[in-house]
C-alpha cells in the first residue's frame, strides 16, 4: 500500500502509504469462524495514535498507513496471512482455486455479515471491485485490480496531461461473474500465480449495499465486516471510537469493548501522552526517543521486524531530476550507515536493494548506487550538467519524526555535492500525499513502502509500473520503463510465485539503474504502550492487531 503499499501502500510515521493486511494465524476449517465478539472477550477500552488519514474510510480509496490502520479493524478480507507471510484462509474465503492461474473460483464461507446485518456474499465483492476499478470514482487503490479482464474498459480515455476526455467503455469488468451467493469467478487478462495472496489487500474488500446509496456518508461512518464496527462518525482532526462487533464471524474476535483512534498532528505529542498515561499505544515512536524508551518502558517497549523500506524518491517529471545520473549521484552522496547510527541508534539498516531481506527474492547489494561514493557522485552530476547554483528542495510530511534524518540527508548533500538545500516539511500527512499525486514535489521527497501482500512483486508493481501511476496507484515518482513492465508481467505469468522471482529480480536491476527512488533504510519498528494494555502486536504490515489487545483490569 501506499505509503503507500503502513501504508502501501505511504506511512505518516514511517511508511507512505502503502498498504497492507492482517497477519493472522488460524485453521482452514471451512467454518464460519469463532463467531461473536462476546465469548472470551475481556472488555474495556484502549486508545491508539494515528495521523490524519488522507481520505474518507473506504477500503478501495485507502492506500496509506493511517487510514489503513482503521480499515484493518473494520474489515476482514478474503484471506489473511500467517506471521511467516503465507496465505491463511481464516478470512471470508473458503478457497480461491484455479487450474490455469487465469480463471479463479472464489468460494466464500457461510455466516459472514456486515455490521448492518446484511450478508457478505459474492455480489458484495463483485460490486465493490467494479466500483473501485471504475476510473470516474477516483479510488486510489484501483490499480491493484488492473490484472482482471475488462479493467481497461472501466478507464476513461485521457489526454497527454492525464485529464479525462470521455467516459469509460463499461462500468463492470468482464472478468467478474457471480455464480451463486457464495461463489464468484475472476478471469484475469493473463496468468498470475500469486492472485490468492493479493486478495487480502484493501482493494479486494467487500462493500454492503448501503455504500452505493451514499458513498460520501459511508466514508464518514463506514460499515465493514471486521471485528470492530463504527457507531459514530469519524471526525477529522479528532478520530473515531470503534466498538466490538458481537456478530463477527471470524476467528479473531475483539477482546476489548472498544478502540479509540485519536488523531495527532505530531507523534512526539502522542509519545508524551503515552508517558503520562493519556494514550495507550504509539506504533512508531520518534527517532530521538528510541535510546531512552527501552529503559523507560521495559517490556512495554516493542521491537518489530519490518517489511518497510524508506526511500528518497525523485520527481522524474521535473527536468532537474529527469536524468538517471542525477538520481544516481544523489543516492551515492548519502551515508546511510552514519544516519542510521546518529539518528536511529542503529535501528534502521542501510538499504541495499529494492526488495527487503524479509522477502524471497532479496539479493544483498543489488542496488549498486546505494553505496557512499562522493567522487563518483560528483562525476555523474557534472556529466549530467546539473545546475549546482540552485538549492535543492527536500520534501517530507510533518509531525512524524522525519525532520532529523531528512536534515542529515541535506547536510550530506551539501558536504558531498556542494549543494545547498531547503527543508520542505510543513505539510501534514493528509496534505502531503495529494501534493505528490499532483506532481507538486520540486525535489527529492521522503516515501515509505511496506508490502500489500508478502511477495517480491509487491515492491515493484505498485511503485515502478505504468499501470500504477498516481493518483490511481502509488507510483509517485511517475517513473515508467516498458522493459520493467514486461519483466514484471513475465514474473506474474510464471507457473508459481517462486518461479517468477528471477523475472522480478531482472526488473529490479533495471529500476536500480534508473534509480527513480533511492532505497535508504530497512526499518525496525519501535512501539510503546501504557500500563493499561497487554497483548499488543504489530502484524507484517506494521499495523496494530487491535482484536488481540487486552485491556488490563
Amino acid at each position: 500500500m501506499k505509503l503507500s503499499k503502513r501504508r502501501s501502500a505511504l506511512l505518516a510515521a514511517g511508511l507512505s502509504g502503502a498498504l497492507l493486511l492482517s497477519a493472522c494465524g488460524g485453521g482452514d476449517d471451512g467454518g464460519s469462524g469463532g463467531g461473536g465478539g462476546g465469548e472470551g472477550s475481556t472488555g474495556g477500552t484502549f486508545s491508539v495514535y494515528i495521523g490524519e488519514p488522507e481520505n474518507p474510510l473506504v477500503p478501495g480509496n485507502t492506500t496509506e498507513s493511517e487510514g489503513d490502520q482503521v480499515i484493518s479493524s473494520l474489515w476482514t478480507g478474503l484471506v489473511r496471512y500467517t506471521e511467516e507471510g503465507e496465505v491463511d484462509y481464516s478470512g471470508v474465503a473458503e478457497s480461491i482455486e484455479s487450474e490455469d492461474n487465469t480463471t479463479w473460483t472464489v468460494t466464500l464461507k457461510d455466516g459472514w455479515t456486515f455490521h448492518d446485518g446484511t450478508p457478505v456474499d459474492a455480489q458484495s465483492f463483485v460490486d465493490a471491485w467494479n466500483y473501485t476499478a471504475y476510473s470516474p470514482n477516483a479510488q486510489g487503490a484501483a490499480s491493484y485490480l488492473s490484472r482482471i479482464q475488462g479493467y481497461d474498459d472501466l478507464q476513461a480515455p485521457v489526454d497527454a496531461e492525464g485529464n479525462a476526455t470521455g467516459e469509460p467503455a463499461a462500468q463492470q469488468m468482464s472478468g467478474l461473474a457471480v455464480v451463486d451467493e457464495q461463489t464468484f469467478t475472476v478471469t484475469l487478462s493473463s496468468p498470475f500465480s500469486n492472485f490468492p495472496a493479493i486478495t487480502g489487500y484493501n482493494s479486494f474488500h467487500p462493500l454492503p449495499d448501503s455504500f452505493f446509496e451514499d458513498p460520501e456518508a459511508f466514508g464518514t461512518r463506514p460499515i465493514g465486516n471486521g471485528p470492530f464496527q463504527a457507531e459514530e462518525d469519524f471526525v477529522p482532526g479528532q478520530g473515531i471510537t470503534l466498538t466490538r462487533y458481537e456478530d463477527y464471524a471470524g476467528e479473531d474476535a475483539a477482546q476489548a469493548d472498544s478502540v479509540e483512534y485519536n488523531v495527532y498532528a505530531d507523534v512526539s505529542t502522542a509519545y508524551t501522552d503515552v508517558q503520562a498515561g493519556n494514550l495507550d499505544i504509539v506504533d512508531v515512536i520518534p527517532p530521538d526517543v528510541i535510546e531512552s524508551a527501552e529503559g523507560e518502558f521495559g517490556d512495554r517497549f516493542i521491537r518489530t521486524e519490518s517489511s518497510q523500506i524508506t526511500y528518497l524518491s525523485f520527481p522524474t517529471y521535473d527536468q532537474r531530476f529527469a536524468d538517471p545520473r542525477v538520481r544516481q549521484a544523489f543516492s551515492m552522496a548519502v551515508d546511510r550507515e552514519a544516519i542510521s547510527e546518529a539518528i536511529f541508534q542503529g535501528t534502521r539498516a542501510p538499504a541495499d536493494s529494492f526488495i527487503p531481506p524479509v522477502i524471497d527474492g532479496y539479493r544483498e547489494g543489488s542496488c549498486t548506487y546505494c553505496t557512499l561514493d562522493p567522487d563518483e557522485a560528483n562525476r555523474l552530476l557534472d556529466e549530467a550538467g546539473f545546475d549546482r547554483s540552485r538549492p535543492v528542495d527536500l520534501w517530507f510530511n510533518s509531525g512524524a519524526g522525519h525532520d532529523a534524518w531528512m536534515e542529515a540527508v541535506g547536510n550530506q548533500i551539501r558536504e558531498n555535492l556542494g549543494l545547498e538545500y531547503t527543508l520542505q516539511g510543513n505539510l501534514d500527512f493528509a496534505e502531503y500525499l495529494p501534493l505528490l499525486e499532483a506532481r507538486g514535489a520540486t525535489g527529492p521527497f521522503r516515501y515509505g513502502w511496506s508490502f500489500d501482500y508478502p511477495a517480491a512483486d509487491s515492491y515493484l508493481t505498485p511503485l515502478f509500473t505504468a499501470a500504477s501511476l498516481a493518483p490511481a496507484g502509488s507510483n509517485y515518482s511517475f517513473y515508467t520503463n516498458p522493459e520493467v513492465d514486461e519483466l514484471i508481467a513475465q514474473g506474474d505469468q510464471a507457473e508459481t510465485p517462486e518461479a517468477g522471482i528471477e523475472d522480478y529480480q531482472a526488473a529490479e536491476d533495471i529500476v536500480a539503474e534508473d534509480m527513480p527512488m533511492a532505497p535508504m533504510f530497512f526499518t525496525e519498528i519501535q512501539s510503546v504502550t501504557s500500563e493499561n494494555v497487554s497483548g499488543v502486536r504489530l502484524d507484517l504490515f506494521q499495523r496494530i492487531v487491535t482484536s488481540e489487545v487486552t485491556v488490563n483490569s
